[in-house]
């Protein structure tokens, strides 16, 4: 059994393809001006990784993100809610918080042990806490995301960024910056404000052992470290890229629908 599941996100594309239960290629690429472009490169890529010559040797695709409406080969498109839960509980059957933060949204959300989604909350209507805001901060700093990433980089005095808003956030960092603080702790100030965010909607949610991190900006180690130290409690460390974390939650729901066709099929056969 083969299938396969593409993350279309707004500032990513993700595809997993799986074999018979087990990963056999996975890619990640920036989104195109065009999201059946970018799931057609993207999905190519996971293809040729997974040793396989065409999209026609898959038998099950099914899409997800903000661009799963415009694949017309998936056979179906599911929230990527419930991909990124049934995702990252595969990876570690334990986790049952998953924090997502993509590149325009931010997401928390309680997974049951069978890896289904308890609850959640979302946050979809500003940049703040998202990898549009890393952006933004990196380009006040001019440091680049790596930059803001890097544990040297984080000061031991982060500075407090009281603008939620990207906007006026990066006006603020500038600000900062004129006035002669230290460039590491207004970059711990600015994990440390993005963590702030997350752990006020993990509240809502409930946090609960054990906790993953995914999304683009989960490689953010700033943000993982200044997100511990808030939620008192460790990240789990997961075992392939938490980026793909909701394309492999797709290519997951792709094989249990496949497995009930299948079934259905042979039980009409035997009627």
């Amino acid at each position: 059994m083969i299938v396969a599941g593409i993350d279309l996100g707004s500032a990513t594309g993700k595809a997993v393809v799986m074999k018979n239960g087990e990963i056999a290629g996975a890619a990640v690429l920036s989104s195109t001006t065009n999201p059946h472009n970018t799931a057609e490169l993207v999905l190519n890529q996971a293809i040729e990784k997974a040793g396989l010559s065409s999209i026609n040797q898959i038998d099950n695709i099914i899409s997800t993100g903000y661009g799963r409406l415009n694949i017309s080969y998936a056979e179906d498109n599911l929230s990527e809610i419930s991909c990124h839960a049934k995702g990252a509980h595969w990876m570690v059957p334990s986790i049952r918080t998953v924090i997502d933060v993509g590149g325009q949204d931010c997401k928390v959300i309680s997974v049951s042990p069978k890896g289904t989604v308890l609850e959640f909350k979302m946050n979809d209507r500003c940049a703040a806490g998202t990898g549009r805001f890393f952006e933004a901060m990196a380009r006040a700093l001019c440091c680049g995301l790596d930059g803001i990433s890097a544990m040297e980089n984080q000061g031991d005095d982060p500075c407090p960024i009281s603008n939620q808003c990207s906007v006026f956030a990066e006006s603020e960092v500038v600000t900062l910056v004129n006035d002669g603080i230290k460039l590491e702790d207004i970059i711990a100030g600015i994990n440390m404000s993005v963590a702030s965010r997350l752990t006020s909607m993990s509240r809502r949610v409930g946090i609960v052992d054990e906790v993953a991190l995914t999304g683009g900006c989960s490689k953010n180690l700033g943000l993982a470290a200044a997100l511990e130290k808030k939620i008192k409690t460790k990240i789990v460390h997961l075992p392939y890229d938490p980026q793909i974390a909701g394309a492999l939650g797709a290519s997951l729901f792709a094989a249990e629908r496949l497995e009930l066709r299948l079934q259905n099929e042979k039980e009409a056969v035997n009627q």
